[in-house]
């Protein structure tokens, strides 16, 4: 549902944790894009703003957005290996 010119959007999260270290997040329809945090809450507060900091720069720039990649088409994702995937939702200018 469009409210004032923003439009939902979802895309998957991977949520990583190694031994002795943060939570990182990764998103696998954009390379490159990841952060972190002390706790998984707080690295799933911090990937809606990556995400939604990386979806306004491409915007800005003019560069189109990816489709959504269904969690069914990520199942042999290597990146996905020991990670949970999770939806994060942002509102971006249509």
């Amino acid at each position: 549902m469009k409210k004032n010119g923003m439009q939902p959007m979802d895309y998957i999260a991977y949520l990583h944790r190694d031994q002795k270290s943060d939570f990182g997040v990764s998103f696998p329809d954009f390379p490159g894009c990841v952060t972190a945090g002390r706790t998984s809450d707080e690295a799933r507060t911090m990937a809606v703003e990556a995400l939604s900091l990386q979806i306004q720069g491409m915007l800005e720039d003019g560069v189109a957005l990816p489709n959504a990649s269904m969690l069914e088409a990520l199942e042999n994702d290597p990146a996905r290996m020991g990670a949970v995937a999770f939806r994060v939702t942002i509102e971006a200018a249509s």
